[in-house]
């Protein structure tokens, strides 16, 4: 038996590959299924079953096309109705693999189709469990997303996902080896642990939703509380998993055009794209396209590009570093952008080259920006989250979430100059980008981000556990 768990971290998102005896299982796979494919074929062996722990809203499975190239059933648990061929399997239905065998074990709660698969060993000893979204590494799957209007609310999700926890999982041996859908910086859980592997008996110990003198009462509250609203783009991602999607090697084929900066231009003003700057950080604020939007692929790249474009219709032209266009071009439809209109052959050297108007961001160190505080009152904006700038932040600086930038225009000054910052130097170039987008300028970049400012020795406020929020 052999277990490859197969994370992207990007997504913070985890497929997994499962073989014995020439017989293989995918559980959760991305849109390219390649990979897949070609690790069977290497090791003479064939996909069996494709496994879908729910469907999911954070980015878009590879089940149809893999399905399509190698004829392995698409198995849902209990309650999944698909525009496509898929078997919703009952509740411990057993799958036979090789040696081992795959229980479907129906759990109810982050979506109501939601199930997780235990993995069984020749010995019939229960040995693994793909949790999917149901159960995380120290948290559980958020119970807002499958809500719906005079059926369930979230309350009621958050108390299906506590009986199945606690009927489902927690009676499991201590041994078991969970294996979650998502790690840190997903947005499909509150506080997910930065490990991608654990075992059952850890997170009994480790995991708040697993206490076991925990009521009912007390896990609705406490799942429930403080959760933000879900990116935009979770149930257009949901939809194209539930009525299926085009092949990403034809996306890849229709997407992957270059155009001279004439071109470029022109298809932008015809098309209405939006121009995505895809380059480092450091690239974009020493010079870009006006009024493009800045989102670096070196970064969280795909998750963001969801939660602030929003619309995975909208046709996007690419500003990308030469060799990397077809990288972009896939993170992208992993999150259901599949309208990528053409890319600037060249990069932005061929804009600049070109003689056209372009713009840069202003930047300050955070040893410059600590010697202006000094000598008269600022305004400053920190775009971290939430959480984050309770935990510690800049005296007297505004907390204007990226996630929720819109939400925000009407707080920034429009002539007065103000400084913006997040953690490191990445999402406070996408704000400025957005920003500047809609015609605010005067603000100006902090490099390195709080990190920098506090050890230049801006003042802060006092740091606070975030396990004590």
């Amino acid at each position: 038996m052999n277990i490859e768990q197969i994370y992207t971290g990007c997504l913070a998102q985890g497929a997994y590959y499962i073989e014995s005896e020439g017989e293989v299982a995918i559980i959760d796979p991305l849109r390219e299924v390649a990979p897949y494919v070609e690790k069977a074929k290497k090791n003479n062996a064939v996909i069996k079953y494709i496994f879908e722990t729910h469907f999911h809203a954070d980015f878009v499975s590879g089940h149809v096309t893999l399905s399509k190239e190698t004829g392995a059933p698409i198995i849902y648990g209990p309650n999944a109705t698909t525009s496509f061929e898929a078997l919703s399997a009952k509740d411990g239905q057993v799958f036979k693999l090789g040696k081992v065998t795959i229980t479907v074990l129906h759990t109810p709660g982050h979506t109501m189709e939601s199930s997780v698969f235990l993995l069984k060993d020749e010995n019939g000893k229960d040995h693994a469990l793909f949790t999917g979204d149901t159960l995380f590494l120290g948290d559980v799957g958020r119970p807002d997303l499958a809500q719906k209007k005079g059926v369930y609310t979230e309350k009621d999700l958050a108390g299906f996902l506590f009986e199945s926890l606690r009927t489902k999982i927690m009676p499991l041996a201590d041994d078991v080896i969970i294996y979650p859908a998502h790690g840190a910086g997903s947005s499909c859980g509150k506080n997910l642990s930065k490990e991608t592997v654990d075992t059952l008996g850890n997170q009994k110990v480790t995991n708040y939703a697993l206490r076991a003198d925990m009521t009912k009462e007390e896990f609705v509250k406490e799942v429930t509380d403080g959760l933000l609203p879900p990116p935009q783009y979770f149930p257009l991602n949901v939809q194209m998993n539930k009525e299926g999607y085009e092949d990403f090697e034809d996306v890849l084929k229709r997407s992957e055009k270059g155009y001279s900066s004439v071109d470029f231009e022109r298809i932008a003003n015809e098309t209405g794209a939006v121009v995505l700057d895809v380059r480092h950080q450091n690239d974009f604020v020493k010079g870009h396209i006006p009024s493009s939007i800045f989102i670096g692929l070196d970064g969280s790249f795909a998750p963001w590009v969801g939660a602030l474009i929003a619309d995975v219709k909208q046709p996007i032209l690419l500003v990308a570093p030469k060799d990397r266009e077809e990288e972009a071009i896939k993170r992208l439809s992993r999150v259901g952008f599949d309208n990528v209109v053409g890319y600037l052959d060249g990069s932005f050297k061929s804009w600049k080259e070109s003689a056209k108007e372009y713009d840069t961001v202003s930047a300050i160190t955070a040893e410059e920006l600590k010697t202006v505080i000094q000598k008269e009152t600022v305004a400053i904006f920190d775009v971290r989250k939430d959480g984050e700038y309770t935990s510690e932040h800049v005296l007297e600086a505004n907390n204007t979430p990226l996630d929720y930038i819109n939400e925000y225009l009407s707080e920034f000054p429009t002539e007065k100059t103000f400084y913006i910052h997040c953690a490191s130097g990445y999402r406070s170039v996408i704000a400025s980008s957005i920003l500047k987008s809609r015609g605010i300028h005067n603000l100006i970049d902090v490099k390195g981000g709080f990190k920098a400012l506090k050890n230049s020795g801006v003042a802060t406020s006092e740091y606070v556990c975030p396990s004590m929020l």
